[in-house]
């Protein structure tokens, strides 16, 4: 058999050359396309459901938001486990599918069985499916620091929310950015429960006169010298004053009774679970970026370096980005390891043919192969 196809080899050489250029491009064209990354990712194709139910227990996270998602997801098609977890305030519930199922069509199934079970949930339970990213998708970290002092936590945080995290998930390959660290601003109404029983004032009555009051109304339109002018009420909340201008109530003489007249209106920062310190001089805030299933590693850090330098100068001065986890520079020495143990097999192949087989020119191919390899290595 190997004798025939060697002949027809020899009788066909034209053949052969094409078919071994052939062979060559698509070799190369495939090393080009490979997802390069220094981690092998072995994680299971799972989907990650959070339900967010502010102030409440895990007991009560459990019984009312936990049991009825995890009964619910264990009919998905595919899923061979369902796992919940309650915190204190948050759900989350892992549907791990069997090997081979597509991620993308999971993620999809899920949804599917997610509009079931939101009937059977709290009114304020607001549930979200995780990014389309596994364990190993954590590729790069970074800092906001200010080393002059002269911006504080919420304001490091408020860049990091408003200007970093939308800038870098328009990076291809980006499934998402995790803020972590710092401090989120938050307009705070702190209560005087005597004030408030004086004027005859609830809580219930302060929360729907906010809510109504935080709000943003169109109407129709009117022609003025032949000209349609749209109209609407703009009522959004912008400042402490605006706040505290809030009706809530009439009194006996028809005054208005406000939000300033029973509460205190102040910023403050949201309650936190926990901070990001950098190297023992402070806090600092921050975020993660995660990658796609399936993204090459490699070029998705490369992407994300380039948008963090044209984002920089446009940060207040005094905030510079201190990268924290870069994975580029584990694949980089991982492709040297392999290029360097690929030229010592070369070099063994060919003191073999030539020492012990007395070929020369079995050994010359080995050394004709051995810069077409290094120059082909990722």
């Amino acid at each position: 058999m190997i004798a025939a196809i060697i002949r027809w080899s020899i009788a066909n050489r034209f053949l052969v050359i094409i078919a071994s250029l052939m062979l060559s491009v698509a070799g190369g064209l495939a090393v080009k396309s490979t997802a390069v990354d220094a981690l092998p990712d072995l994680s299971d194709v799972q989907v990650v459901i959070r339900t967010s139910y502010p102030g409440q227990a895990p007991q009560i996270i459990e019984n009312q938001v936990t049991y009825p998602l995890t009964a619910t997801m264990l009919s998905v098609p595919g899923a061979h486990s369902v796992r919940g977890f309650s915190f204190f305030g948050d759900s989350f519930v892992y549907v791990i599918f069997d090997e081979g199922v597509d991620l993308y069509w999971a993620r999809s199934r899920v949804l599917e069985y997610l509009t079931q079970a939101q009937a059977r949930l709290p009114a304020g339970a607001k549930t979200s499916i995780g990014p389309d990213a596994t364990g190993v998708g954590w590729i790069y970290q970074y800092a906001l620091v200010d080393r002059t002092a002269s911006h504080d936590l919420s304001e490091l945080r408020s860049l990091q929310d408003w200007l970093l995290t939308f800038e870098l998930k328009s990076v291809p390959g980006v499934a998402e950015v995790a803020s972590i660290g710092g401090m989120v601003r938050q307009h705070q109404i702190v209560l005087d429960p005597q004030k408030m029983a004086v004027y005859g004032v609830t809580q219930a009555m302060i929360a729907e006169a906010v809510r109504r009051a935080n709000s943003e109304a169109g109407g129709a339109s009117i022609e003025i010298a032949e000209a349609e002018h749209v109209v609407r009420a703009s009522g959004y909340l912008k400042s402490d004053d605006d706040f505290r201008a809030i009706p809530l109530r009439l009194s006996e003489g028809a005054v208005p009774v406000t939000l300033g007249d029973v509460a205190w209106v102040e910023k403050g920062p949201q309650m936190r679970r926990g901070i990001a310190e950098l190297d023992g001089q402070g806090e600092v805030a921050g975020g993660v970026v995660i990658a796609r299933v399936g993204a090459n590693a490699r070029e998705v850090i490369a992407a994300v370096k380039e948008r963090l330098a044209a984002i920089t100068p446009r940060l207040p001065p005094g905030v510079e980005i201190v990268a924290t986890y870069d994975r580029s520079h584990l694949i980089d020495r991982a492709i040297e390891n392999l290029a360097s143990k690929l030229v010592e097999e070369f070099i063994v192949v060919a003191l073999v043919c030539a020492l012990f087989l007395f070929h020369l020119r079995s050994a010359l191919v080995a050394i004709v192969m051995l810069p077409l390899g290094l120059r082909r290595r990722f």
